[in-house]
């Protein structure tokens, strides 16, 4: 069964030259900006249970599927269905600053829907994965990137989503930890969780992924197997093959590099 379906996506932003633009666009009704495509005609499936790898270089559109995936922006045309709940996971993410680590536990899982009852259950448990000590009493604005890592993945990993979407967390962070979220994503996969990863690392995805998908520039490349479809974008990451005899490769071999 199909948990996350992507369906011909298209994700357009206007960019502007200086924010009157915008105003006079509004007035005049008349064109001032560019538009830019984020994403184009983007398809794929993953399925329930599936570790499922999103690779492609700074820029290429990886982010953005995952805003629309988990809801935070929504596409241009095309259509995303999303059959169960879904925690979003990157530095950062809906950690509100002037919060403390504390009040941000409460508030992320409020918005998740978590009753007081079940935060409170939780409530020691997040603590103690996040390791920050005094520090989860102080706002999150005087907290080093590694530590809104520590404190966004042990509040993400406890509300129990369908869908975990992790987005390049685990390259913040120190060797211990990074070990104890390892651990903690193969527990959650034995579970059947299904995890939506994004990371720059090779070894990571081919370590935690059952399938991959590759965007370059707003566009899908390829999809499938994650050892093809690796095994082909590394051979662009290294310069052993141009982008234009990769097209050429998928083309010639869609039942490996185009399958969901």
């Amino acid at each position: 069964m199909n948990i996350i379906e992507v369906k011909h996506v298209t994700k357009d932003y206007r960019l502007y030259n200086k924010n009157s633009d915008i105003v006079k666009e509004l007035l005049f009704k008349k064109s001032y900006g560019q538009v830019y495509k984020a994403l184009n005609d983007i398809n794929f499936n993953v399925k329930k249970g599936t570790t499922y790898g999103v690779v492609g270089t700074n820029g290429s559109g990886k982010s953005t599927i995952l805003k629309l995936i988990n809801g935070t922006v929504y596409p241009t045309s095309g259509e995303i269905n999303v059959k169960g709940t879904v925690s979003l996971l990157n530095v950062g993410a809906g950690i509100v600053p002037k919060y403390t680590g504390i009040e941000n536990i409460y508030y992320k899982c409020t918005l998740f829907g978590l009753k007081e009852k079940e935060i409170k259950e939780k409530f020691q448990s997040i603590i103690e994965f996040s390791e920050l000590g005094d520090f989860i009493n102080q706002p999150v604005n005087k907290y080093s990137s590694g530590m809104k890592s520590k404190l966004g993945f042990a509040i993400a990993i406890h509300l129990e989503a369908d869908v975990l979407i992790i987005d390049e967390a685990l390259a913040v962070g120190d060797k211990l930890f990074k070990n104890k979220c390892n651990q903690k994503m193969n527990e959650l996969k034995a579970k059947g969780t299904t995890i939506l990863f994004v990371s720059h690392s090779s070894g990571q995805m081919k370590k935690f992924c059952d399938r991959a998908c590759w965007i370059q520039k707003g566009e899908l490349m390829c999809k499938g197997e994650v050892k093809d479809i690796m095994k082909i974008y590394d051979s662009f990451l290294d310069r052993k093959q141009t982008l234009k005899q990769i097209k050429k490769t998928i083309k010639e071999n869609k039942a490996i590099y185009m399958v969901d």
